[in-house]
C-alpha cells in the first residue's frame, strides 16, 4: 500500500501497539495473570509524572492486551488483583543500590504487583518495565519475582524525530518509554526555535508530565568579546532573557559552530563566524567555532554566571564538537581552564583515522557507526575532564542513527551497535561518563535499536546477545530468530566497510537514490529549504590536509563500499527468504532494500567522480569518447537504481525524510533524479561527444 508523505507520523503517534496479545498462550504456574478489572493504585498525593504513567499503563493494558483496568487513588488496598505504585519514601522500602535517580523495584507476588520508585521518574520507569515484560511475553502474564533497575546515564538527550522542534505528547510519551529523559530544542532566543515562533514553556510543561527535561540547544550569537565594554548587557539580553522567559529549562547546550563569539585567539579570524576570507584571499585561519580558543572559558563562564543568577542548578553543557583535528595540546589547555562546575560534552567517535590497503589515510569526518569508538579525540578530553572533576557527557548517537545515511529512521546493525554501547559503558566506568546526547539533526525514532540501547544502559548489566535475542523475538517472532540474527550480523559487518567521508555523509549517502550524478553542469537539489545546505550535489573534491588526497583514496573507497553492499545484500537474501514475516519484519526488509539502493548510488557517485577527473585530464579523442561511453553506461545503471527504489519509499513514508531537510528522497525527488539523468543522457553527453569530434567543417557549417 502506498503511503502519503508524513504518514509515518501516524505510527509515531500510536504509543501502544494494538492487540499484540497472543490468546493461544497460557500462563505458567509462577506467573501473575492480569485480567479485566485489575486496579492500578496510586497515592492520592501522587505527582503528575506518576499519575501520567499510571494512565499510560491503563491504556497499554486496554490497547495492547485487551484488559480493562481501573485507576484508584488512596493509601488503602483495593479488592482484587492490584498494581500498587508508590515512592520508597512513602512506603519505607529500602531500595538498596537502586535508591538513586530513576531507580525502582518491581515485586510481583501471587495477586499483586508492587512498583516502588526512588523518585517519581523511577516509579514511571517501573511501570514501563512491567509493560515491556508483557510485550515480550505477548500476554498479560508477569513472572513472579523481583525486578530492579536504574539507568547508567542521565541525561539521555534526543532531538525530535517527529518534526524539527515538534514534540506532540505521544512522541514525548514514547521517548519516556524508551528510557530517554531529556529533549533538545534548537533555540535562537526565548520562544524562537529553528523554524520560527514556538511556545517553549508549553513544551517544558508537557515534557515534565513524562519525566523529561528540556535543554536549549543554542543558536544564539554573541557579537562582543566577554571582556569588551557592554558585553554584560548582551549576555543578559540573550541567555539571561531566555531563562527569564523560560525558567523551566534544565540547561543549555553550547557548541562553537552554532554559537560563536569574536575570539581574540591568534589561531582564528576575529569575527563571530566564517569570515575566513579577507580582501578576496583566504586567511588560512578558521572561525572561532572550529578551534579551542583560549578565551572560550571566559565565554562559557560569562554564560554560566548570567544563567545561574536565574537558575542556580542549570546544566551548562559545553560541546567540543569538530575540534578533534586540532592539536591535543590546545584542546586540553582549554579544558584545563574551564570552570569545573559546568559539563563537558565530547563526541565519541569522530576524527578517528584509518588506513587503506594502499597506505592512504582517511578519517571519520562525522558521526559514524563504521567505527565503534572511542576515538582518541574523545579519550583525551575524557581523561582531562576526569582529572579536573568536570562532569562528562558524550555525543554517542546511541538513539540509533549516525550520519552514515541521512534518510532512514535508524541503522539496523545491532551487533555493531552493541560494540558502541559496550564502549560507551566502558567510558562510564573508566572516565565517569554520565550523560549522553543520543542524536542530532536526524531526530529520535523508536526502534529495536533504541530498545537495545535502553536495556544495555541499565543496571544491573545483562548479557548483550541475550538482550538482543529477546528483543528480536519480541519484535520479529520466535520462529524467525535464527534467520533474522544471521541477516543482521551480516548488516552489522557490512557497516564496518562504510567510508565515513564528508563526500558521502554530505552527498550520496545523505539523501540516497535521488542524489544526482553530475558530469559537467552542477544542479541544485530542488528539495526543501535546508537540503542544499547539507547535501553537496557534486562529489567533494577539496583537500583539507587532514587525510590523503581524494585521488589516492577513491579507488580504495569504491572497493570498500562495494564490499559493504555485497555483505548487506547477502543479509537481504536471507531476510527475503523468511516465509512468515510479521509487519515489523516486512518494514525492516523494505528499509533494507532501500539502503542497498543508497549504497549503489554512493558507489556510482564515487565512480562518476573518477570519470570527471579523467575527463579533465585526457587529451586523446579516442580515450575521451571511450570515457563518455562509460559514463553513459554508469548513468543508465544509476537511473535504473533510482527508478527501482521508488516502490520502497512508496511503502514507507519515513524513508527519504529527515527533520532538517524534510523530503529529499521521496517519489517526487527520485523522479526529479530520473529527469536529471535523462538530461545527462540526452543533452549533456551528446554535447560532450560533439565537442570531442568537433572539426573545422562543423565550425563553418
Amino acid at each position: 500500500m502506498k503511503e502519503l508523505n508524513y504518514d509515518f507520523r501516524k505510527e509515531m503517534l500510536q504509543v501502544h501497539e494494538k492487540d499484540i496479545r497472543n490468546t493461544a498462550l497460557m500462563p505458567e504456574q509462577d506467573e501473575l495473570v492480569l485480567e479485566d478489572g485489575v486496579n492500578i493504585v496510586i497515592d492520592s498525593r501522587a505527582s503528575e509524572v506518576i499519575e501520567t504513567a499510571a494512565w499510560d499503563l491503563s491504556g497499554y493494558l486496554y490497547e495492547s492486551m485487551n484488559v480493562s483496568a481501573m485507576i484508584k487513588k488512596g493509601p488503602k488496598a483495593a479488592k482484587g488483583t492490584c498494581i500498587y505504585v508508590a515512592l520508597a519514601a512513602d512506603t519505607g522500602e529500602d531500595l538498596g543500590e537502586y535508591a538513586s535517580y530513576k531507580g525502582y523495584r518491581v515485586t510481583v507476588e501471587q495477586d499483586c504487583i508492587r512498583i516502588t520508585g526512588y523518585d517519581d521518574r523511577g516509579a514511571a520507569a517501573g511501570i514501563y518495565r512491567v509493560e515491556e515484560i508483557m510485550t515480550d511475553r505477548k500476554a498479560p502474564y508477569v513472572k513472579q519475582g523481583v525486578y530492579e533497575s536504574k539507568p547508567m546515564f542521565s541525561p539521555c538527550m534526543v532531538h525530535s524525530g517527529y518534526g524539527l522542534d515538534e514534540f506532540p505528547n505521544e512522541h514525548l510519551q514514547k521517548i519516556a518509554h524508551e528510557g530517554r529523559d531529556a529533549i533538545l530544542v534548537y533555540t535562537r532566543g526565548a520562544h524562537e526555535v529553528m523554524r520560527g515562533f514556538s511556545d517553549m514553556n508549553d513544551i517544558i510543561r508537557r515534557a515534565a508530565k513524562y519525566g523529561i527535561d528540556v535543554y536549549a540547544y543554542s543558536f544564539m550569537r554573541i557579537t562582543v568579546h566577554p571582556e569588551d565594554p557592554g558585553a554584560d548587557a548582551q549576555f543578559e539580553n540573550t541567555y539571561g532573557k531566555l531563562f527569564d522567559k523560560c525558567p523551566g529549562l534544565k540547561g543549555v547546550t553550547l557548541v562553537g559552530e552554532s554559537v560563536g563569539f569574536p575570539s581574540k585567539d591568534e589561531h582564528v579570524v576575529g569575527t563571530v563566524h566564517n569570515d575566513t576570507i579577507v580582501d578576496g584571499i583566504p586567511t588560512g585561519k578558521v572561525s572561532p567555532g572550529w578551534y579551542p580558543c583560549y578565551d572560550y572559558p571566559l565565554f562559557v563562564n560569562k554564560i554560566k554566571e548570567v544563567i545561574r543568577k536565574r537558575k542556580p542548578d542549570a546544566d551548562i553543557v559545553f560541546w567540543t564538537y569538530n575540534w578533534g583535528y586540532q592539536p591535543e595540546e590546545a584542546r586540553i589547555k582549554m579544558i584545563n581552564n574551564l570552570p569545573t562546575d559546568i559539563t563537558l560534552l565530547a563526541t565519541f567517535e569522530m576524527i578517528a583515522p584509518y588506513q587503506f590497503d594502499n597506505g592512504a589515510v582517511g578519517y571519520c569526518a562525522d558521526y559514524t557507526l563504521a567505527f565503534e569508538g572511542p576515538g582518541h579525540y574523545f579519550a583525551s578530553e575524557a581523561k582531562a575532564a576526569k582529572a579536573r572533576g568536570i562532569k562528562l557527557y558524550s555525543m554517542t548517537n546511541t538513539g540509533g542513527l549516525t550520519w552514515d545515511f541521512g534518510c532512514i529512521p535508524y541503522q539496523p546493525m545491532p551487533n555493531q551497535w552493541i560494540k558502541r554501547f559496550q564502549a560507551v559503558i566502558k567510558a562510564h566506568d573508566d572516565w565517569n561518563l554520565c550523560g549522553l546526547m543520543e542524536c542530532h539533526h536526524y531526530g529520535f525514532y523508536p526502534s529495536f535499536i533504541s530498545k537495545l540501547g535502553k536495556r544495555m544502559f541499565s543496571e544491573p548489566r545483562g548479557n548483550a546477545q541475550e538482550i538482543l535475542d529477546n528483543i528480536l523475538v519480541s519484535e520479529f517472532g520466535s520462529n524467525n530468530l535464527e534467520e533474522v540474527r544471521r541477516a543482521l550480523q551480516l548488516w552489522s559487518e557490512a557497516i564496518t566497510y562504510y567510508v565515513p567521508t564528508d563526500a558521502d555523509q554530505y552527498g550520496a549517502c545523505r539523501i540516497g537514490p535521488s542524489y544526482p550524478l553530475c558530469v559537467g553542469t552542477l544542479v541544485p537539489i530542488p528539495a526543501k529549504k535546508f537540503a542544499n545546505m547539507y547535501c553537496v550535489p557534486n562529489y567533494l573534491e577539496g583537500n583539507k590536509g587532514r587525510d590523503s588526497h581524494i585521488t589516492m583514496r577513491i579507488g580504495e573507497e569504491i572497493k570498500l563500499t562495494e564490499k559493504m553492499k555485497e555483505l548487506f545484500d547477502q543479509g537481504l537474501v536471507i531476510m527475503d527468504g523468511i516465509q512468515d514475516k510479521n509487519a515489523k519484519l516486512e518494514k525492516l526488509l523494505n528499509m533494507g532494500h532501500f539502503l542497498s539502493h543508497c549504497m549503489l548510488t554512493c558507489i556510482n557517485a564515487k565512480k562518476m567522480f573518477r570519470y570527471r577527473c579523467k575527463l579533465k585530464n585526457t587529451e586523446s579523442r579516442e580515450e575521451l569518447l571511450k570515457l563518455v561511453d562509460e559514463i553513459e553506461v554508469l548513468v543508465r545503471l544509476e537511473r535504473e537504481n533510482a527508478e527501482t527504489a521508488i516502490p520502497f519509499v512508496q511503502k514507507d513514508s519515513r524513508l527519504g525524510w529527515e527533520p532538517r531537510m524534510d523530503y529529499s528522497t521521496d517519489e517526487d525527488m527520485i523522479r526529479w533524479k530520473l529527469r536529471h539523468s535523462d538530461y545527462v543522457l540526452n543533452i549533456e553527453l551528446p554535447t560532450y561527444r560533439k565537442g570531442i569530434n568537433f572539426d573545422m567543417d562543423m565550425a563553418i557549417n
